[in-house]
């Protein structure tokens, strides 16, 4: 199952619906959908056009306060913020874009949000170096996390097995977790959480979009607004797929 949430996207994404308009217009000796890609391509690569589609992302949730939140039977923090690097003889570890994850997470211990901070074993098939969870366990333990207050979950591979994972951590019967994850991550990830009978309270760090200017550089392609297009139909693919099982 973990393929299929990795291929499906991959399938619909931008580039590849271009790749085979051109091939479909090749075949058939069609000028019109061979152009009908291109413009697909420039559409999404228009930047005022990916910022937009980020921010219905994260449109739901704004940024929280730590002194605004209710304490919790626990603090979860969602893997998804590590970088593994190959040197000759081990792995060395580096943030990605999501490191605000770890960092929220640990503030919401130090202020008594809840003693029980849970970090989950994610690792993908073929990933390498040890699960994320272990790492941040570490890192929070050098920021003055307690080792004892600190629980890890088995090993997991998406958001679904997360929330799974994480309640057979509990003894009670719908617990109380402050749920800490990228915003455009969060619609998903609430979800799955509820599904597995969990009660959250939503933290989300992490926001990709905010305040700019418009510009004429708005509205000039770039591969990084396709990226960003690209990165909002593998979410909503995500956010389809949960919705229709649960």
């Amino acid at each position: 199952m973990i393929y299929f949430h990795k291929i499906l996207p991959l399938l619909f994404s931008p580039l590849i619906i271009l790749i085979g308009l051109i091939i479909l217009g090749l075949i058939t000796n069609s000028k019109k959908i061979g152009l009908l890609g291109i413009f697909i391509l420039l559409f999404c690569s228009i930047p005022i056009v990916s910022d937009k589609l980020i921010a219905y992302l994260e449109s739901n949730y704004k940024l929280n306060q730590v002194s605004e939140v209710q304490e919790a039977d626990a603090i979860v923090v969602l893997s998804g913020m590590v970088k593994v690097i190959k040197n000759k003889n081990n792995f060395d570890y580096e943030w990605g874009e999501s490191v605000d994850r770890i960092f929220a997470g640990i503030e919401l211990f130090k202020e008594n949000k809840s003693q029980t901070l849970i970090l989950t074993r994610g690792k993908l098939p073929w990933s390498v170096g040890v699960p994320e969870g272990e790492y941040l366990r570490e890192f929070a333990i050098k920021f003055g996390v307690p080792e004892k207050n600190i629980l890890l979950t088995e090993n997991v591979e998406n958001t679904e097995q997360e929330a799974k994972a994480i309640k057979k951590l509990f003894s009670i019967n719908s617990p109380k977790v402050i749920l800490v994850t990228s915003a455009f991550h969060m619609p998903r990830a609430q979800t799955v959480f509820e599904a597995a009978g969990i009660d959250i309270e939503a933290f989300p760090v992490d926001f990709q979009s905010g305040g700019s200017k418009l510009t004429f550089m708005s509205f000039i392609p770039s591969a990084n607004a396709l990226s960003g297009t690209s990165f909002f139909v593998r979410e909503m693919i995500g956010r389809t797929y949960y919705k229709l099982k649960y």
